[in-house]
This record gives structure tokens, C-alpha cells and sequence, in this order.
């Protein structure tokens, strides 16, 4: 199982680099095809996306691309909703997390699908206030899905911010770190693991192998075309829906 969950890992960690996605959107319907229950599976993704969301946004900052201001806002209120989120992963029903994550992929492929290529001078910005709020809200159902925020963040800096979907990838990416630190802080304090130890090797082969892929996928985002970056992102999208239609109704 190790030997798949390394490959995992940094096809994974490829696509958070690429996308600005933690990795979790792609992540656990992965590892609900290998084996594990959507608990376990959300519990292992949120620990890859502390790593991936760490490096990669230290190697976009690096390289002159992340502007930390506003995501700072949004990434402390993602923090503050990541701690009811991770506290209702426990509460809820395994169906009806799958029902949820299903309906906000739903919504992101409308959203970036529909969005117009910014123009010089169209982007928009928010109040720390109402970024902090908006950071709170995704927070919550992110931390809860185990998909790091960035499957609703990047719809809101595409279509309503009317970011690039490569500026959104880099920002979304900068907000898995607040969120995923507060979602893997509660779920190790509350034993959230069902086998501490073996469950953290599972999550580490994971986590390791994905850094790699962030490099790769950093790289490549970098190269590749906008309107070539935002036709990828939807063809992920639709991917994503295919293994959950598959997963959760049949």
C-alpha cells in the first residue's frame, strides 16, 4: 500500500502546485479507491496539505508571485473556521460529506467555466474585514472535506475577483497553510486517527512524496499559457466529479 500511496503523493502533490489546490479535492477520492473510509481519508489528506501548502507557497513567494497582504486576512479566518470544520467532520455522516464535496465541485466547475479572462485593470479587492469573513466560511466546509479551501476560494478570485486562474492558484494555495495548521492541530488533540501511529506513516508517505510533485507542479504552471491553465482546471474538475458520481451514488 505504501508503494500507491507515494505514487499518490506526488501526483498530488503535481496538481497543488499546478492548481493552488491543497490537494485534497483529488486526494480523497483517491484514497477512498485504495481502501480507506472518506474519515480516514480526509484525516490523511489534510496532513499532505500542510506540506504541499507550505512549500509551495515558499517557492511562489520566492519567485516573486504570492502577495501575502490580503492572503494573510484570508488565511487567519480560514484558520478560525477550519476549527468548527474539523470538530464537524466528527459529527456528520459519511454520506453526506460525500453529498457536500460532491455539490462544491459542482459549483467550482460553473463558476471557473463561465468566468472571462482578466484584462489589465479588472481585478478587484476586498476589505481585511470582509476577507477575514470570507476566509472564516471556507474554512469551515474546507477543513470539514478535507479539501484545504482552495475548491472554493479559487472560484470566488476567478469569478467574482476576476483574478487569473494562475494568480487564484497561488492565493488559494497560501490559504490551505493557515487552514490545514488549524485542521491538523485539532484532528491530532482529538485522536481524530483511528491508529495514530499507522495512520501518520500513511500520511507522512504521502506528505513527502507530494513535495516533490509541488515543485513539478509549480514549474509547470509557470510555462503554461492562462487560457491553456484554466481549460486544465476545469478538465480537473470534471474528473473530480466522475470519481465522486462513481464513488458516492454506484
Amino acid at each position: 500500500m505504501f508503494i500507491e500511496l507515494v505514487i499518490a503523493g506526488v501526483f498530488v502533490g503535481v496538481l497543488s502546485g499546478f492548481f493552488g489546490i491543497g490537494g485534497g479535492m483529488i486526494l480523497v477520492p483517491i484514497l477512498m479507491l485504495i481502501g480507506f473510509n472518506i474519515k480516514q481519508a480526509i484525516a490523511i489528506s489534510v496532513v499532505q496539505m500542510f506540506f504541499s501548502s507550505v512549500l509551495g507557497s515558499y517557492l511562489n513567494y520566492k519567485k516573486g508571485n504570492l502577495q501575502v497582504n490580503e492572503g494573510i486576512f484570508v488565511g487567519l479566518g480560514g484558520m478560525l473556521g477550519a476549527l468548527i470544520g474539523a470538530s464537524l467532520t466528527d459529527i456528520l455522516p459519511q454520506k453526506y460529506l460525500g453529498y457536500l464535496l460532491f455539490a462544491l465541485v459542482l459549483y467550482a466547475l460553473y463558476k471557473v467555466s463561465f468566468s472571462k479572462t482578466p484584462q489589465g485593470g479588472e481585478e478587484k479587492s476586498l476589505s481585511p474585514f470582509v476577507l477575514l469573513i470570507v476566509g472564516f466560511f471556507i474554512g469551515i466546509i474546507s477543513i470539514m472535506l478535507g479539501v484545504g479551501g482552495a475548491i472554493l476560494l479559487t472560484p470566488i478570485l476567478v469569478g467574482f475577483l476576476h483574478y487569473s486562474t494562475k494568480k487564484a492558484a497561488t492565493a488559494s494555495l497560501f490559504f490551505v497553510v493557515f487552514s490545514s495548521i488549524s485542521g491538523l492541530a485539532y484532528k491530532i488533540y482529538n485522536h481524530t486517527f483511528d491508529n495514530l501511529s499507522l495512520d501518520i506513516k500513511y500520511a507522512l508517505a504521502v506528505a513527502v512524496a507530494s513535495l516533490i510533485g509541488v515543485a513539478i507542479g509549480i514549474k509547470l504552471k509557470e510555462i503554461i499559457k492562462p487560457k491553456h491553465h484554466k481549460a486544465a482546471l476545469i478538465a480537473l474538475y470534471l474528473v473530480i466529479l466522475a470519481i465522486l458520481i462513481d464513488k458516492i451514488f454506484f
